[in-house]
């Protein structure tokens, strides 16, 4: 399949996406129906090295497509980003990782948890593993985990930050996710109970901040020069702006028809309405086009082969956390202008919408104050030491 192609296959599944996204909120996880035919779409394999059989495509192309799912289903967008996104970053792991994750089956999925919440323990050979990581995205249609943890010394104290990638038959998913907004995600948490992890399925962050990874050695794609920290929150910001996007469409079609009850004239006549509607858009609109130049302009240089200045790194997750707080200031302009018919949990887009990206704002990549401060402080002058970064 070419990059078009993928496209194309994605926006012709979004109708019946949309048509399923009540069902995926009731369902508390992404239907193996929709994860079937993004599979077949090939929307998986957008970020996949092709020495496994992926396109390891310009990362605009899978931008646009998780774009696209989220604007049909905000659960489905943030799951398949998330999932969407793991190809690339196993592609950095030792080549003898990628060949167990996709040697035997190249359509296996990774889910993650990053957060460092588990207990780990260094033996010969590799590392033994337990504990509990949350909000694992997607996890239920996942063949492998990538889970952080925190490497200590004898005595205890932190000597490095790595990610553990864990077969299925090593951990089990606890179905806990109940929440309010991206119900859908089906971001439930995985328990590991003593799993010996060899070394050369764990990667430290330095190599992947240095963009000196082992599995470089094979995969030689500019897609895989690309900063860790811009590639996965680009991924969640995206789907947060798509779920705005597809918001404001459906509220201009209702908008167009809806009569106020106060003045019985129809909404679209207000000229505070009309105020709202183009700010929202505006919002919408300043977000993805930053994304998109932050992005572009990281892989221009990583084609190039140059070092990507922590500059361009520090203004990406700037951008990249704006396009978050621009997401939901527009989903809540939107909400000030339909009135009370949103504030029923039957009526549609809008309300799950608000409920989606208010839920999504609190993952740890959407920090606003974060990232401004890191964007700040090396605009400034200091020196910048950040994973995020």
């Amino acid at each position: 399949m070419s990059d078009d192609d993928v496209l194309i296959a994605v926006r012709a599944l979004a109708p019946a996406l949309r048509e399923r996204a009540a069902g995926t909120e009731a369902l508390r996880r992404v239907p193996d129906t929709s994860v079937k035919e993004l599979e077949s779409a090939g929307f998986f394999r957008l970020l996949q090295p092709r020495a496994y059989g992926g396109l390891a495509t310009d990362p605009a192309v899978f931008y646009a497509a998780v774009h696209e799912i989220a604007k049909a289903c905000g659960s489905t967008g943030w799951a398949a980003s998330v999932l969407g996104v793991h190809p690339w970053y196993v592609a950095q792991f030792d080549p003898r990782a990628q060949e167990e994750v996709w040697g035997a089956d190249g359509a296996s999925r990774i889910c993650s948890s990053h957060a460092p919440t588990g207990k780990v323990a260094s033996v010969a050979g590799g590392f033994r593993l337990s504990g509990r990581w949350r909000f694992s995205a997607g996890c239920d249609h996942a063949r492998w985990a990538l889970l952080g943890g925190l490497v200590t010394d004898g005595e205890g104290r932190p000597v490095d930050v790595r990610t553990f990638l864990v077969p299925c038959a090593d951990y089990r998913v606890d179905g806990v996710w109940d929440t309010v907004g991206l119900r859908g995600s089906g971001s439930n948490d995985i328990v590991v109970e003593d799993a010996f992890v060899p070394a050369h399925r764990t990667l430290g962050y330095g190599p992947v901040t240095t963009l000196r990874c082992p599995g470089h050695e094979i995969n030689h794609e500019p897609l895989y020069r690309l900063p860790y920290a811009a590639v996965f929150t680009t991924a969640v910001s995206t789907a947060m702006v798509g779920i705005a996007e597809g918001a404001y469409e459906d509220h201009l079609v209702a908008a167009r028809e809806s009569v106020r009850a106060s003045h019985g004239r129809r909404a679209a006549e207000s000229p505070f309405a009309q105020v709202r509607l183009a700010r929202a858009a505006g919002e919408i609109d300043a977000a993805r086009l930053q994304l998109g130049r932050n992005m572009t302009d990281l892989y221009t240089i990583a084609r190039s082969g140059a070092e990507i200045p922590t500059e361009l790194r520090a203004r990406t997750r700037r951008d990249q956390a704006l396009a978050t707080e621009r997401a939901l200031t527009a989903v809540d302009l939107l909400m000030e202008n339909a009135g009370r018919g949103p504030l029923r949990t039957d009526d549609g887009v809008l309300q799950r919408a608000w409920r989606d990206l208010h839920t999504g704002r609190g993952q740890a990549a959407n920090d606003v104050e974060r990232a401004l401060a890191l964007y700040a402080q090396d605009a400034l002058g200091m020196d910048v030491h950040d994973p995020m970064l």
